[in-house]
């Protein structure tokens, strides 16, 4: 089991930042921390590969922290990722943390159990001395038997060297209310009485309890969010799959991956890493960048990795200049789409390890 790990552990994006989350086939659910998907109702889930699949949150309670996933997508060739019974990890016990931290490739990091059951702001949770970094919230907690024993948290972060996880229980109390739930809705749990509410409501319509505020609404994106989703979404590219943290984005137009961000909060920036220079006979490839005008793009190379830029100041993204300045950017990644394949097939170069090929 231990290598399969890495398949059950996935990456979550969306507008504001990224975390992680696993796969339960039991349910066919993923499961992270509601922090992780505060305010959207459709996030990004991208698996060791970076295939990205489209998530709806189907459940959240706050109280626990905890957040469940639903995607439209056959996941029945995952093996299956066992819950430990309740209690049964011990101090000095040895677990791993699995997860994405800072986005970053998957991960997992050792360490012993601190506490068990360590009592925070009314909550138990457990604690550890495995690296826990932000990133990590919302994957799992793994004894040695491989069962999932809790979920990260990253946000509890008053003290050095100390990482903290939910309980197992808390998530098995969560998914003793998934038999019929309805997969197509976001839905709040009670922490009173653990009622289901799908209509956005401030108080609990089965006992009164008040929820938490704004429970129900999505957050608002940026004029420049919804610009480049514009554009993104003029590719041909779902723009939630695209999300890569605060206005950036990373996705692969054909075979080759665009990444547009913003840099110093003034300029808007959309690369492709195209190909790797030849180790051999260069000279070719690079007379065609130094003779060849590619307005109102840049190539740029760094070490063997080749480039494909486009480069804007914010302030030029005004009405007037707004439609071209999207035609540009749909068009730069058409063109990085075509160019990787060129440079291979008339200079010799190689495809980037960044280049999406068909398998």
């Amino acid at each position: 089991m231990e290598q399969n790990i890495y398949k059950l552990v996935f990456k979550v994006t969306h507008a504001e930042g990224s975390g992680s989350c696993f796969y339960l086939k039991s349910c066919d659910l993923f499961v992270t921390n509601y922090h992780v998907v505060e305010g959207f109702h459709a996030v990004a889930i991208h698996d060791s590969e970076r295939n990205p699949y489209l998530a709806k949150v189907v459940l959240v309670n706050p109280a626990l922290d905890i957040a469940l996933l639903a995607v439209d997508h056959d996941f029945s060739a995952l093996p299956d990722f066992l819950l430990a019974g309740n209690d049964t990890l011990g101090i000095g016990g040895k677990i791993r943390v699995a997860g994405y931290p800072y986005g970053m490739p998957f991960t997992v990091t050792e360490g012993t159990v601190s506490a068990p059951k360590q009592l925070i702001n009314g909550q138990y949770y457990i604690q550890t001395d495995a690296a826990v970094n932000p990133g990590n919230s919302g994957g799992p907690i793994i004894n040695e038997k491989d069962e999932v024993v809790g979920i990260t948290v990253s946000k509890i972060n008053d003290a050095d060297n100390m990482g903290f996880g939910i309980r197992v229980e808390a998530l098995r109390k969560l998914l003793e209310s998934v038999d019929g739930l309805e997969r197509d809705w976001f839905q709040v749990q009670c922490d009173s009485c653990e009622e289901l509410i799908a209509e956005p409501d401030e108080y609990c319509p089965s006992c009164g309890e008040e929820l938490p505020e704004g429970i129900f609404e999505e957050r608002h994106l940026s004029p420049l969010t919804e610009f480049c989703e514009s554009a993104i979404e003029q590719m041909g590219i779902n723009p939630v799959l695209a999300r890569d943290g605060y206005e950036a984005w990373c996705f692969h137009k054909g075979s080759s991956e665009i990444r547009i961000f913003v840099y110093n909060r003034a300029y808007l920036f959309m690369v492709s890493p195209v190909n790797l220079l030849p180790k051999k006979e260069v000279e070719g490839v690079l007379d065609y960048m130094l003779s060849t005008d590619f307005s109102p793009y840049k190539m740029a190379i760094d070490g063997r990795q080749i480039y494909l830029m486009y480069r804007l100041h914010l302030s030029d993204i005004t009405e007037q200049y707004e439609g071209q300045i999207r035609e540009n950017m749909v068009n730069l990644a058409l063109k990085a789409d075509e160019m990787d394949n060129m440079l291979v097939e008339r200079f010799g170069c190689e495809f980037s390890a960044y280049t999406k090929q068909e398998h």
